[in-house]
């Protein structure tokens, strides 16, 4: 456990709804008391909107006197932040009521509870994750990518080792980070846009980690960005003609003798795991809302973009939702590739681990895999825009069985909030379409 003197600020945080952290900034010294005690915050701070705004109406404010919850640190303990000019540590907390019960809003929470169904039937989930985020360079109005050879938005910097040369020192700053906070950050390639780059986090038998890993590498990537004179973004679709920003997610299952139950000893995977993949494609209309949980976030489901449109999966294929790839039978796994860059960490995880105990725990049977282009052959597609993919979820049947009414409650309450906001704004690109033609 870090001491108090090796700090000069504190932070505490809660993470939300939209995957922010909400908290305070204390004195170090108050260091040992939030570990031992915790700090005490608004319940409602779980759940506001994407521009910090309480939700109209919620039980959580006005009705209920807008209550204090307990915040409890997590086993992270403090995580040192070491990009700020002065010695600062994060001290990541959950949410419980009085009595020290975890509040299930708390989206680290819920995804806590989805992991204790795994343990009660003696398996456990081994989750690695891929992230894409652009540099870019936010001295002008709207953010370019960082490197003048990189300005031409005509090509394309797929595996590009001199993009990675370019972005050295930010890189090496990252990684020094990821390894200060016991993040597995492996490999890194320039993705498809020009300024974007990848960075696979390692496969762990702890999912609870691999979610705090994600929101730590993301917070991260964003304050080495600034301290090196650039913005950093994992908006998922930044630039309409470029590719857009996802999170990947992989993994397999392990019984109680350490077995992955998704192999079978052949390429084609387990029953087991083609009962998981029916869950994942029974709940991705009802999940999409978590997977694009904001208003750019549908710009990214695009034909032929490597984002998938059709709720379909595949062996080796990328124009599907669900991908199983190649390689040693024993390390079969499942990829889910439908999750933006812009989504919160622990709600994709609950979302498509619940979805695949849904499918194993029901022993459901997965259609055949799409063979050549999911785009073309596709018969179900996900949610085209935010109100349907807020609609599906309000009208799920399987979701309440892995979240909370109140989970389910408060994010659709935040999107609908958060949509309605939008639509109440006249764009400038409106107006000068408008103004004289109509």
């Amino acid at each position: 456990m870090s001491r108090p003197n090796e700090y000069v600020n504190l932070i505490v945080g809660v993470c939300d709804i939209n995957g922010l952290l909400r908290g305070k900034r204390l004195a170090a010294s108050s260091m040992e008391k939030v570990l031992k005690e915790g700090i005490r915050m608004p319940t409602s701070s779980c759940s506001v909107d994407i521009w910090g705004n309480d939700i109209e109406d919620s039980p959580l404010v006005m009705a209920s006197g807008d209550q204090d919850g307990i915040c409890l640190a997590t086993s992270r303990g403090a995580v040192p932040l070491d990009w700020s000019d002065r010695p600062t540590a994060l001290i990541p907390v959950t949410m419980h009521d009085a009595e020290g019960v975890p509040y299930l809003g708390d989206p680290r929470n819920a995804l806590a509870d989805v992991l204790s169904k795994y343990e009660q039937m003696g398996l456990t989930p081994v989750v690695a994750t891929e992230l894409e985020f652009y540099l870019v360079d936010n001295s002008g109005h709207r953010p370019t990518p960082p490197n003048s050879r990189e300005l031409d938005f005509s090509q394309n910097d797929v595996l590009s080792l001199d993009a990675i040369a370019d972005n050295s020192k930010f890189l090496d700053a990252l990684y020094d980070s990821c390894m200060l906070q016991d993040i597995p950050a492996d490999a890194v390639i320039s993705e498809g846009g020009a300024g974007q780059f990848e960075v696979n986090l390692n496969h762990q038998d702890d999912a609870l980690k691999a979610a705090d890993d994600a929101l730590y590498f993301k917070r991260a990537v964003k304050g080495i960005a600034q301290k090196h004179g650039m913005a950093a973004t994992f908006m998922a679709k930044p630039y309409i003609n470029r590719a857009g920003n996802g999170f990947h997610m992989h993994f397999s299952v392990l019984d109680r003798d350490g077995n992955n139950v998704f192999d079978d000893g052949t390429e084609d995977g387990s029953d087991v795991m083609r009962s998981a993949i029916a869950g994942l494609l029974s709940t991705m209309e009802e999940s999409t809302l978590i997977f694009a949980p904001h208003y750019n976030s549908y710009r990214r489901f695009a034909e032929n973009t490597h984002a998938p449109t059709g709720i379909s999966w595949g062996y080796e294929n990328r124009t599907a939702a669900i991908r199983i790839p190649g390689g040693p039978h024993q390390a079969r796994r499942i990829e889910h590739r439908v999750a933006g860059g812009d989504t919160n960490p622990y709600l994709v995880l609950a979302a498509v681990l619940g979805g695949a105990l849904h499918g194993i725990k029901s022993k459901l049977s997965a259609p055949s895999p799409v063979v050549g282009n999911a785009y073309e052959k596709s018969e179900n597609f996900i949610p085209t825009n935010w109100q349907a993919a807020i609609d599906a979820f309000c009208g799920g049947k399987i979701l309440p069985t892995i979240f909370s009414e109140q989970m389910i409650e408060n994010l659709s309450s935040c999107k609908q909030q958060e949509l309605n906001q939008i639509f109440r704004q006249v764009t400038d690109r409106e107006f000068a379409s408008y103004l004289e033609t109509v």
